[in-house]
């Protein structure tokens, strides 16, 4: 049994069962988007917060990913209750979604936002004589500024990462489930 579903503007067809990306279009709820993107915002604001706060942004970036992922292995079982490798295909769904997740919404953005706003504080700090506050919102802004160009890159660059690596292990009829 096969189902479609919807990666951004293209149709696929996956026997796994539909993985949405980490926003649902206009239909996310604000929570998703803010626990999806939690990370993102923590990393803009590091050279103003604690420490302590960008990590716990992690923390709820983290948990987006483990519920999305627990939720398409319940789809994934939903969708194949009579099927007699379902316990494959929600193990498959699971891990999927977890690892497409953990890379496109947590590492990767993680680390390039972070690296952005470490290169801009140290260039403000070397080309302007601006006061560190300044310096230091200057580099929020533009980590935030950061975010939404990073965001289909990022999603495009890992559904071709694990296409190309860990999906033929487990690839079946259709297309293997993408989280984007």
């Amino acid at each position: 049994m096969t189902s479609t579903g919807t990666r951004g503007s293209a149709t696929w067809v996956s026997a796994f069962g539909t993985v949405p990306a980490r926003a649902r279009g206009p239909r996310a709820a604000p929570r998703r988007v803010v626990q999806g993107y939690a990370n993102e915002v923590g990393e803009s604001f590091r050279a103003i917060v604690p420490a302590s706060l960008v990590w716990a942004s992690y923390g709820v970036a983290t948990a987006y990913v483990t519920a999305d992922a627990v939720d398409k292995g319940k789809r994934a079982a939903a969708a194949h209750t009579h099927d007699s490798g379902k316990t494959a295909r929600v193990g498959v769904a699971v891990a999927d979604t977890f690892v497409w997740q953990g890379l496109a919404s947590v590492a990767i953005p993680g680390f390039t936002i972070n690296r952005i706003c470490a290169a801009s504080l140290h260039l403000l700090g070397s080309l302007t004589r601006w006061p560190l506050p300044v310096r230091k919102w200057t580099t929020t802004a533009l980590g935030l500024a950061t975010i939404p160009f990073i965001i289909k890159p990022i999603d495009r660059a890992v559904d071709f990462l694990m296409d190309s690596s860990i999906r033929k292990l487990y690839s079946t009829e259709g297309e293997p489930p993408s989280s984007s």
